[in-house]
C-alpha cells in the first residue's frame, strides 16, 4: 500500500505503475479529486476507484460514478464499510481482468482464421490455445473439407512462434523416392539432377512449425524415418555425411482414422503416440449447425464484394434448406456451392433456385421432407421439441431442456462469451 497526500503525487504515480485499488479523496490539497478519475477515465486506465467524500457533496459523489468510479464513501466511515468496499473492488478488478482475458483470448466469431462460435468449435479453441503454451506435436483428425489446414494455422499463429515459418507438405503428393531430400534436403551431386544444394522441409521450418498434411499417406518406409528424426532430432541431407539437428515443430493432419489405419498395419502406432501429444477432432459441419448460418452470410459478402455482386441477405426459405441439409462435403461444399451461386447471379437476396442443379435437387428433396414430415425415405419423422409434458396435472419439464435453455441465458447475458458463462455458471 502507497499513500500520497497530495493530488500531483497521485498523477505521476499512475504514469509509472497502475495499483489494483486505488482510495481517492474528492478534497486534495492541490487538485481536485475529480480531476484524477477524468483523467483516468479519459485514459481508459483499467483502475478500480474509490471515491472519499464529505456527507455534503453527494453531487460530487455522483459525477465520480459517471466518471467511472467504483463506489464510493462518505466521511467518516466505519471500519466494517471500508473493508466490504474494499474487498468488493479488488472482487471486481478481478473480474474486470478475467473478462478482458477471456475477450482478448477469444473473438468467438472469427478465430484465427475459423468463423463459428458454436460448442464444438470453442472446444477446438481451447486445445489450440493450450497446444499454444507449449512446442509440443498436434494431431488433427477430420473429414474432409472441416478446415483441418485452417487448424493447423491457427495453431502456429496461436503460439510464441508465430513469427517463425510455417512450412506446408502433402504427404500424398510426395513421390517414396523423393522423400528424403524434401524432408531433409540434399548437397550437390548426391543423385541425377542434384545440380545445387538443396535444404528440405524441416530445416525451412526451423524453430517454426512443418504442417505435414494426409500423414496416414505416407508409405510405412518412410514413417520409420521419420520416427527416427522426432525421436533424435538430427538429419543428414541426401549425399551428406555429417548430421545436422533443428527444432521443429510437427502438426499434421489426416482424415483418415488413425487407429484404424494402426490395426490394418498402414501406420506405425509408436509413430501415431509419437506426433498425438495434442489430438484435435474438428467437428463436421453439420455437427455445429449453428454455425452454418454464419458460415453462409460470411462467404455471402466475401464473395458478392469480389465478385462486385449486390448481394446483402440469404432467403428464410434457402437458410432453412441450409440447416437441414447433411453437407457431406463440410465447410468446402458450402463454400463452392455459394461461390457458384454468386459467380452466377446477382440480386440483393440469394435465393434457392438460384445454386446450382446439382446442390439445389438435394436441397429441394430435404426441404420437400422437412415440409411434409417425412425423412428422404419416406419415414414419418417425430420431432420432439423437448416441451413441458402434462403428468397429473402438472406441467413437467425435461431436465435436459432446463439446462439447455439456464446455459443459453448465460450465454447471451455474457454476450457470447462461452468461457465467462461457464465461470459464472
Amino acid at each position: 500500500m502507497v499513500i500520497f497526500k497530495e493530488g500531483l503525487q497521485v498523477i505521476d504515480a499512475l504514469k509509472q505503475e497502475l495499483p489494483d485499488v486505488m482510495i481517492l479523496d474528492i478534497e486534495l490539497p492541490d487538485v481536485i479529486g475529480l480531476e484524477i478519475l477524468e483523467l483516468i477515465y479519459q485514459e481508459s486506465l483499467p483502475v478500480t476507484t474509490i471515491v472519499l467524500t464529505s456527507h455534503n457533496s453527494y453531487s460530487n459523489a455522483n459525477k465520480a460514478v459517471e466518471l467511472g468510479a467504483f463506489d464510493f464513501l462518505e466521511k467518516p466511515c466505519s471500519k466494517q464499510r471500508f473493508r466490504v468496499t474494499v474487498k468488493n473492488a479488488i472482487e471486481h478488478g478481478k473480474l474486470l481482468e478475467k473478462v478482458e482475458t477471456y475477450s482478448n483470448e477469444f473473438d468467438l466469431h472469427k478465430y484465427h482464421g475459423f468463423i463459428g462460435r458454436s460448442l464444438k468449435m470453442q472446444i477446438v479453441y481451447g486445445i489450440i490455445e493450450s497446444a499454444a503454451k507449449c512446442y509440443a506435436s498436434v494431431f488433427i483428425t477430420g473429414e474432409s473439407g472441416t478446415g483441418k489446414e485452417v487448424c493447423a494455422h491457427a495453431n502456429h499463429n496461436s503460439s510464441n512462434k508465430k513469427d517463425k515459418p510455417f512450412v506446408a507438405l502433402n504427404c500424398a503428393a510426395i513421390p517414396k523416392d523423393l522423400f528424403e531430400s524434401e524432408f531433409f534436403g540434399h548437397i550437390k551431386g548426391a543423385f541425377s539432377g542434384a545440380v545445387n544444394d538443396r535444404i528440405g522441409a524441416f530445416e525451412m521450418a526451423a524453430d517454426g512449425t512443418l504442417f505435414l498434411d494426409e500423414i496416414c499417406e505416407l508409405d510405412l518406409s518412410l514413417q520409420a524415418k521419420l520416427l527416427r528424426f522426432l525421436q533424435s532430432g538430427t538429419y543428414q541431407r541426401v549425399g551428406d555425411k555429417n548430421e545436422s539437428n533443428v527444432c521443429t515443430r510437427i502438426v499434421c493432419a489426416t482424415n483418415r482414422d488413425p487407429e484404424k489405419e494402426i490395426e490394418e498395419g498402414r501406420f506405425r502406432e509408436d509413430l501415431y503416440y509419437r506426433l498425438n501429444v495434442f489430438p484435435i477432432e474438428m467437428p463436421a459441419l453439420c455437427d455445429r449447425e449453428e454455425d452454418i448460418l454464419v458460415l453462409s452470410s460470411y462467404f455471402l459478402e466475401k464473395f458478392s464484394n469480389q465478385l462486385g455482386k449486390g448481394f446483402k441477405e440469404i432467403s428464410p426459405e434457402l437458410e432453412k434448406a441450409f440447416m437441414g441439409y447433411e453437407w457431406a462435403g463440410n465447410i468446402r461444399e458450402l463454400e463452392s456451392t455459394l461461390e457458384n451461386a454468386i459467380i452466377l447471379n446477382d440480386s440483393k437476396v440469394l435465393e434457392l433456385e438460384m445454386l446450382p442443379v446439382s446442390i439445389r435437387k438435394k436441397l429441394t428433396k430435404k426441404l420437400n421432407s422437412v415440409n411434409s414430415g417425412k425423412d428422404g425415405a419416406g419415414n414419418v419423422i417425430v420431432e420432439n421439441k423437448g416441451s413441458s409434458k402434462d403428468v397429473m396435472g402438472m406441467q413437467v419439464k425435461p431436465f435436459w431442456l432446463a439446462e439447455k435453455q439456464i446455459i443459453k441465458s448465460a450465454i447471451e447475458n455474457c454476450d457470447g462469451n462461452v468461457h465467462l458463462a461457464g465461470d459464472l455458471l
